[in-house]
């Protein structure tokens, strides 16, 4: 039976059809013979009580300019909708904020996924903390004391903002770097949100692993390798895809992890792992669909409609 499927997404005019995995997503719900409704999240409103989008009903197709048909503008009550996708990319700032309390309202009679509550109250570099023993020394602070102390007694740190994404921010400072007093300022004249450092894992220069899970069960894994002079390996900024098997630690932290994320209604996850370290779990907008069935053949987007199918028969 087919479902009525609205997919909340930056522009889809503009993605690259060959990586993105929200497209990858769309693309399989309809050779599932489900309805597809696209809007931004800007379009997305409270209206007395009704939580509405103006948008377009769509058809997606592998060709590269031509990728997206748009029936006519609407409005459409999002209670009538069985399946709502929450997939923009983050900032996970007040408006991302926002969008997750409106369509918590909506849920689960209209089933959002991932669970919009718990994409609120886990964002990626907060919910891996809950896992001390799987992740690398880890400070969040807003104060420079606090974090000077932290690069005393690690020396060789990665600095980031708490709610960036796609590598943007990142900094290594070594034991000798003298900008951190400088980092801080600018960061502090932005927002006021506390920055996060961790121990530097010299085993990225090897890749930063990116496993998918699926309703909390590991399905696969790509490698991404940084770029020359690079310290970032996001492939947002030049990180190369190989190809990569699950090891038995990856196994290890999958299971310790995967119920929670089953319990919390994250049914599309990616996490990140350098070495034997586990650096972040990414709810809000994960990707890596593309590279993964290209590298091992699976089919890891009817894997994620196939949990969300069951979630939704069950509902």
């Amino acid at each position: 039976m087919g479902l009525k499927v609205a997919l909340q997404m930056d522009p889809i005019g503009g993605v690259d059809i060959d990586a993105d995995s929200t497209f990858r997503l769309a693309e399989e719900a309809q050779a599932r013979g489900h309805e597809l409704f696209y809007y931004t999240p800007d379009k997305l409103a409270l209206q007395e009580g009704r939580v509405t989008a103006r948008g377009f009903p769509i058809t997606v197709q592998r060709v590269k300019g031509d990728h997206v048909h748009y029936g006519p503008e609407t409005e459409v009550d999002l209670a009538d909708f069985d399946v709502v996708w929450l997939r923009q990319d983050p900032p996970f700032d007040m408006g991302y904020i926002t969008t997750t309390h409106l369509l918590e309202m909506i849920h689960p009679k209209t089933l959002v996924v991932n669970d919009p509550f718990w994409v609120r109250n886990s964002p990626e570099k907060l919910l891996v903390l809950r896992f001390p023993d799987l992740t690398p020394p880890t400070t969040i602070a807003r104060d420079l004391a606090t974090l000077r102390a932290f690069r005393e007694k690690h020396g060789d740190i990665i600095l980031k903002p708490l709610y960036g994404n796609g590598g943007a921010g990142v900094f290594r400072l070594g034991p000798e770097d003298r900008n951190l007093a400088s980092l801080h300022e600018l960061f502090a004249s932005i927002n006021r949100e506390p920055l996060i450092v961790q121990k530097f894992l010299p085993a990225v220069s090897k890749g930063d692993k990116r496993v998918i899970l699926v309703d909390g069960e590991a399905v696969g894994a790509i490698n991404r390798v940084p770029a020359a002079g690079e310290t970032r390996s996001n492939m947002h900024v030049g990180g190369r895809p190989e190809k990569v098997a699950l090891t038995d630690r990856d196994r290890e932290i999958c299971a310790r992890i995967g119920p929670v994320l089953r319990e919390k209604g994250q049914v599309f996850v990616g996490i990140d792992v350098i070495g034997d370290w586990l650096t972040e779990i990414n709810v809000t907008s994960p990707t890596g669909i593309q590279e993964l069935e290209r590298f091992d053949g699976t089919n890891v987007a009817a894997r994620i409609w196939e949990a969300v199918e069951r979630r939704r028969a069950a509902g």
